[in-house]
Parts: structure tokens; C-alpha cells; sequence
């Protein structure tokens, strides 16, 4: 099933979807080190590094709600993709709690915890997009092959497309 959200050619969640996987991992490893070393700047880093993950997370998630909504009814990819809609909720919403629970010269305990449980959340979420990717074609070309042509000489690829007939 092709992607109905695509940016070049390519399907635009998964494309975006990297910067806040990025920032939210590096927040944790943040935290770990401000555990470590004791460091303000380490806290400060992870704060803004979950504050930019959040405002990633909420570009890349309506690309990937276009894409689920058009997952045929029944099947095992709408049931995978309802999960990991789902799972990266709870991870925006266990992220959003460890943002607000941060002050302004210290990092809690339980902001931390939230982080890693986020973090985790989010390795699980992760993985069911690769299932959805790899094992269910989600988001695949639909003339995928080793020999396929360029995503640049695909005409319309040069636009942000959502749907068949919607182009930005």
C-alpha cells in the first residue's frame, strides 16, 4: 500500500518521524548523563531536546494518521497500525509529563523515569512501524523493485501530496 502522504516522492511520515525519535533518544542520554556528572547542562539539554522531540512528534503524526486511514478495514496492518498510533501517544504523553515535571535548575527523579519509560514506549512503537513497513508494505512504493525509477522522475514528486487528488 503506497503512502498518501509524501514529500519528494518519499512517505512523509517516515521522514519526519526521525528528528523526534532523534531528540527524544538523545534527552535520555541527557538524563543519563547529568546522572553521571551532575551537570546543569545536561538538564537543560534534555528539557529542550524533549521540547523540540514534541513539536517533531506533532508534524510527523498526522502524515502517519493520512497513511493509517487509508489501511483497508480487517486487516493485520490496521490492527498494527491502531498500536502504534496508540503506543506513540502514550509516548508523547509519558515525554510531555517528564517536560513539565522538569524545573528550572533540576531534573527530577521521576522526570528522568518518565524519559526511560517514554524511551522504551518508543523502541516498541518503533518496531511496530518497521512491521508495518517491511512485513505489511505500508507506505511502499507500489512499484517497488531493484530497478525502480527515481522518486525524482515520478511526476508530482516534487510537491507534498496527501491523498490522490490533494496536492500542497
Amino acid at each position: 500500500m503506497e503512502s498518501r502522504a509524501k514529500i519528494l516522492g518519499h512517505p512523509a511520515h517516515q521522514i519526519i518521524v526521525m528528528f523526534p525519535v532523534g531528540m527524544l533518544g538523545f534527552a535520555a542520554v541527557c538524563d543519563a548523563a547529568r546522572a553521571v556528572t551532575g551537570g546543569k547542562r545536561w538538564a537543560d539539554a534534555a528539557k529542550s531536546a524533549i521540547g523540540a522531540g514534541l513539536v517533531g512528534a506533532a508534524i510527523a503524526a498526522p502524515f502517519g494518521l493520512v497513511d493509517y486511514l487509508a489501511i483497508p478495514r480487517g486487516t493485520r496492518a490496521k490492527a498494527i497500525g491502531r498500536a502504534h498510533g496508540i503506543g506513540n501517544v502514550g509516548v508523547m504523553g509519558l515525554f510531555l509529563a517528564s517536560f513539565v515535571l522538569r524545573g528550572a535548575k533540576k531534573t527530577s527523579p521521576v522526570a528522568a523515569a518518565l524519559s526511560t519509560g517514554g524511551l522504551a514506549l518508543a523502541g516498541v512503537t518503533a518496531w511496530l512501524g518497521t512491521e508495518l513497513i517491511n512485513r505489511l508494505g505500508v507506505g511502499v512504493y507500489d512499484r517497488a523493485s531493484a530497478d525502480a525509477s527515481s522518486s525524482t522522475s515520478i511526476p508530482g514528486s516534487t510537491s507534498i501530496t496527501i491523498g490522490a487528488d490533494a496536492t500542497l
